[in-house]
């Protein structure tokens, strides 16, 4: 009976040399690698297969395992006589989490009974289970106290009886700290050796009143492979009362403890009016409330509804508006000319302040919203697949309404497919009052017409990360300056018959907010040493040039530290450089190679030289890192100040969309989350990959 033969790791291996003392030599039967050991200590050969051969390892634990259960009283496989039928018993154990389910059939032994041998603490399987556990609550921002639930343990009892499950303090207080602090070690260890970085500030004020709100701390950094990384530095909750000056102190104390204090290129973080808003702009009126029904409760529902209101945020902040301007002016004297604007936030509220601009939208957008929730409950789901298909689109069905409509791009994406498709829509749904009329069709055609190219940026910037939070796609504020005029030539250029209003509001609004990026040097800088655009985006490639040589002159000088005006802390130290190439012994000149025709001493170029040769060669496709990558050698002034402008990031960052998901999952009504934890899970979520990938 194979359950019960002998098991041996070494059935894996060839043994091909036998010692003294039990020493051997083996063969992986797989790869051939040889491994040494002895037969009393066997923990190399199942390290490999682990590691090397996850299948094999599968495998030998399974072997194990049935070995053991062979060997066991036969309380798993009891077979009970009951008026000549023959059932199974599965006994289930008791022994763990408070009364447990007991057996299947009253002839089963009981779960405290000999029958199953529960994993130590320290064994494999038991550590996998828990770690598992540990990155379902961290990934699906579950509350720790779901692991005391009956139905969970259950659960655990009947895929695994021999596992313990572990005790809610015990993951609250132990397990989770452990990843924090493995994922603050590998954080400053990545810091350590960056070349170049910039950060990210959030402060979230929300949570529905019950906190005061949280800051995130996020750091955008170059490798030495010109490989972009983001970690998560801190998330702090905010003590009531807070300062301005009191979050700068806190900001300071992680940029200190991470080894970046005067390392940061720029600073990310919006006015301070703007950062206190999580709400994502919505189009006003298109709901879909009625499908979150089975998933959401009304607090999410009143979320959406107020998700143009960017003062009502501040209702759940810290006070009234005179306290929201001390708060303003320390947040602009701490941080100085190191801030930018986050351009994604800022083309977010350019779209909400035309939208409000229209406000006889709000009633047809209304209709259109009932229409759609009409279709999706009566149109079978096939049927809706041939129209709402897509990244960002819902398929139908109650419950399937996907995060992605919840701003006004992703809501955008469905109001044109509803419009391209509305008389087939009819057709299957049947006329009736929610119907669309030709002058309302007209209407919202026009409104998806005008906000298409902001809809266009908005993709390029976030891509898919509302589908994958756990991405290192890192968009550079380099696509910045091309957007912005792309915008400004479409509303010079787009009329409107029934919301004039509309394209005037969003004219102003990109005014207002986003052309000073056009005469920005920052922005210049980082879209022309863009290879896709170079200077064919200017209109005044002469003036360009020069203010693109002033501002890399600033930063491109090796032997310089980091400029003082772009640092929070100056007198910091920055990463050493790195050490030179090694020279080939056969370069040095001798009699033996006189022969050979003596190289011409290569002069460095200076930086306009630099500048004049890469501007000469024509545009490429070729993502902006991997060309400076392949080109630091023939440009290294320019590629060094690349490094720096390619760290500041376009988009917000991946914890301000955790910030909105703990505040629908994790209310304390809801979850009872208290401060501290939620923020070591936000912590862990936003550095799921640097822990677990």
């Amino acid at each position: 009976m194979a359950s019960v033969s002998k098991v041996s790791i070494l059935d894996y291996f060839n043994i091909v040399f036998e010692g003294e003392n039990g020493k051997i030599e083996s063969n992986c039967k797989a790869c051939g690698t040889r491994i040494q050991a002895k037969r009393s200590v066997t923990s190399n050969f199942v390290t490999h297969l682990k590691r090397k051969h996850q299948a094999m390892y599968d495998d030998f634990v399974k072997r194990k395992d049935m070995k053991r259960e062979g060997y066991s009283s036969g309380s798993l496989h009891t077979f009970s006589a009951n008026g000549g039928n023959t059932r199974y018993s599965l006994p289930i154990s008791t022994g763990v989490g408070g009364g447990g389910m007991g057996t299947l059939e009253a002839g089963g032994v009981a779960g405290s009974g000999g029958g199953v041998t529960k994993f130590d603490r320290h064994d494999p399987r038991q550590a996998l289970i828990s770690e598992a556990i540990a990155k379902m609550i961290v990934q699906d921002l579950q509350p720790v106290s779901i692991v005391e639930n009956h139905g969970f343990r259950e659960l655990l009892q009947l895929l695994e009886p021999r596992y313990t499950p572990e005790p809610q303090h015990y993951i609250q207080s132990q397990l989770l700290p452990a990843y924090a602090y493995q994922a603050q070690l590998a954080t400053r260890q990545a810091l350590a050796s960056a070349h170049a970085l910039s950060l990210s500030l959030d402060v979230w004020r929300g949570l529905s009143g019950a906190t005061p709100g949280y800051l995130g701390v996020t750091c955008h950094f170059l490798t030495s492979d010109w490989q972009m990384r983001s970690a998560l530095l801190a998330c702090l909750p905010l003590a009531g009362g807070t300062s301005g000056s009191r979050v700068l102190s806190d900001f300071d104390e992680v940029c200190h403890s991470h080894g970046v204090s005067g390392r940061a290129f720029r600073v990310v973080a919006d006015h301070f009016v703007t950062a206190a808003t999580v709400k994502p702009c919505c189009l006003p009126g298109f709901l879909v409330s009625p499908l979150l029904v089975n998933g959401q409760d009304e607090g999410d529902e009143e979320e959406l509804e107020n998700g143009n209101d960017a003062e009502e945020g501040m209702r759940n902040g810290h006070g009234d508006g005179g306290e929201d301007e001390a708060w303003e002016d320390s947040w602009e004297q701490g941080l100085g000319v190191c801030r930018v604007d986050c351009f994604s936030r800022s083309l977010g509220l350019c779209v909400r302040d035309g939208l409000r601009s229209c406000p006889q939208l709000s009633s047809t957008l209304a209709k259109a919203g009932s229409f759609y929730n009409y279709i999706t409950s009566a149109v079978p789901p096939e049927k809706l697949s041939q129209v709402f298909e897509g990244p960002g689109l819902t398929m139908g069905g109650q419950g399937n309404t996907s995060p992605a409509v919840r701003d006004w791009a992703g809501q955008l994406k469905v109001l044109r497919r509803l419009l391209d498709s509305v008389e087939f829509l009819e057709e299957m749904s049947g006329p009736g009052e929610l119907a669309l009329g030709v002058s309302e069709r007209a209407l919202l055609r026009e409104v998806t017409d005008a906000l298409e190219p902001f809809t266009e940026a908005w993709d390029m910037v976030y891509g898919d990360r509302h589908a994958d939070l756990q991405t290192d796609r890192h968009v550079s504020i380099s696509l910045a300056l091309p957007c912005v005029l792309g915008l400004r030539k479409h509303l010079s250029e787009t009329s409107s018959h029934h919301c004039p209003s509309l394209l005037m509001g969003l004219s102003q609004a990109v005014e207002h907010r986003l052309a000073p990026i056009l005469e920005d040097p920052l922005y210049i800088t980082a879209t022309t040493l863009d290879p896709q655009f170079k200077l064919t985006w200017s209109s005044s490639p002469d003036w360009h040039r020069q203010v693109l040589i002033e501002e890399l002159s600033k930063h491109s000088t090796a032997s310089s530290p980091v400029d003082s005006n772009t640092d929070l802390h100056p007198h910091s130290h920055t990463p050493p450089a790195p050490a030179p190439s090694p020279v080939s012994s056969l370069s040095r000149p001798c009699k033996l190679f006189s022969f050979i025709k003596q190289r011409p001493t290569a002069q460095a170029k200076s930086l306009e030289q630099e500048l004049t040769i890469y501007l000469r060669e024509e545009p490429t496709d070729e993502e902006a890192l991997h060309y400076w990558r392949r080109k630091a050698i023939d440009f290294p002034l320019l590629a060094q100040v690349a490094k720096r402008a390619f760290t500041i990031p376009a988009c917000s960052t991946a914890v301000e969309s955790i910030f909105t998901s703990a505040g629908r999952c994790l209310r304390p009504e809801r979850g009872r989350v208290l401060p501290k934890n939620l923020e070591t899970l936000i912590y862990l979520k936003a550095n799921y990959r640097l822990l677990w990938t």
